[in-house]
């Protein structure tokens, strides 16, 4: 007997398979087919597997409706790893360490997603607690937070569990799975698996004295990939960084690593008075030392003119195919000069299609 939850779920999957089978100009007679086989294994298990074909399009879709991402010009190179077999924490961490040295590539990052096991009805898959599988540690002390203030209550898990680390301004946090039985278990990534890189400046002789680093890859965790009706809830993926995403957040927002001050100061300039403009060059200096760095390392990154170049060739790539341009402006405009770029001046469509990424709990 069909229920309202199945009817809801076999209409996404349809949706689905209409707009895979005419995209990829496959056979209508096999889409009926396809469709046939679903609906039986919908009204008899209340769910339905994805095929290996299927699961990789709607990644790669998923990445190209993803309406926050500058960086979806790439979309059709994700490399999608099937690992949906995976139900024990041990066997997602081995899969997530393969992800790991896959993308990194010695540091010509490969954009890449895992899929773990998805949930069935009266079964949940793995969960990953980290909302990256890179990031780094924060901790409170009488002097003040070390590390990622953004990271605090993550830290606080892993220690929790067990986990020790040095109390350093750069500690990589470990893995945390959660099981089905909600257990949560503790890992820690290799070191030689985590390319980092230490950040120094063209010109600026006393930035290294600073001892600032940055992960290479940024690789999120803390979405759920939804695909024609079906939800992933564990499934990383990364592209590469944008240099703004280090230098104008990460190392800058006055809540997370709040360099700006730091750097004024051994640049020698007047804080004083906002009319000094002594954030913007602090600003600048410090993404110039990430870029710069990046590239001296031989590490995959972008700069926010380019990635905003690149988002208007995605652009015109998506009109040529009669397909319509969504987008969340706030999103999409780099943190840094964004008036210099192309995007600032253009308006988007902010509706969600799907395949999509979207936030853990949301279930919209």
């Amino acid at each position: 007997m069909a229920t309202k939850g199945n009817t809801a779920l076999l209409e996404e999957a349809v949706a689905f398979l209409t707009q895979m089978y005419a995209e990829l100009q496959l056979s209508q007679d096999e889409r009926h087919r396809r469709i046939q086989h679903i609906t039986k294994e919908i009204q008899e298990e209340g769910f339905y597997l994805h095929t290996q074909g299927e699961l990789e399009y709607g990644a790669k879709v998923a990445w190209r409706n993803s309406n926050r991402c500058i960086g979806r010009l790439f979309w059709q190179s994700l490399h999608v790893m099937d690992r949906r077999h995976v139900s024990t924490p041990d066997e997602g961490y081995q899969a997530l360490l393969e992800h790991i040295e896959y993308a990194t590539n010695g540091g010509k990052i490969r954009p890449t997603i895992t899929i773990l096991g998805m949930d069935y009805p009266n079964h949940t898959g793995l969960r990953i607690v980290n909302d990256q599988l890179i990031r780094y540690g924060g901790y409170e002390t009488k002097d003040g937070i070390t590390g990622d203030p953004i990271s605090i209550d993550l830290t606080k898990k892993a220690q929790s569990l067990g986990w020790r680390s040095k109390r350093t301004a750069f500690d990589i946090l470990p893995l945390m799975l959660e099981s089905a039985d909600q257990t949560v278990h503790c890992y820690d990534w290799p070191k030689e698996a985590i390319l980092e890189v230490p950040l120094t400046h063209p010109t600026l002789e006393w930035f290294e004295e600073l001892g600032l680093r940055w992960y290479a890859v940024p690789i999120v965790s803390n979405m759920r990939l939804e695909i024609g009706g079906i939800s992933y809830h564990a499934a990383p993926f990364n592209g590469w960084y944008m240099g703004t995403e280090i230098g104008a957040r990460n190392l800058a927002d006055p809540f997370r690593y709040h360099l700006l001050p730091v750097i004024a100061k051994r640049m020698g300039l007047a804080t004083d008075s906002n009319t000094t403009l002594w954030k913007d060059k602090a600003l600048v200096e410090l993404n110039l030392a990430v870029l710069h760095s990046y590239k001296e390392a031989g590490v995959s990154i972008v700069d926010h003119h380019t990635a905003a170049q690149q988002f208007m060739q995605f652009e015109r790539k998506e009109q040529e195919q009669g397909r319509s341009i969504t987008g969340d402006w706030t999103w999409l405009i780099p943190p840094m000069s964004p008036a210099a770029t192309p995007i600032f001046h253009e308006s988007y469509d902010p509706t969600w299609n799907k395949p999509n990424f979207f936030y853990r709990n949301d279930e919209s």
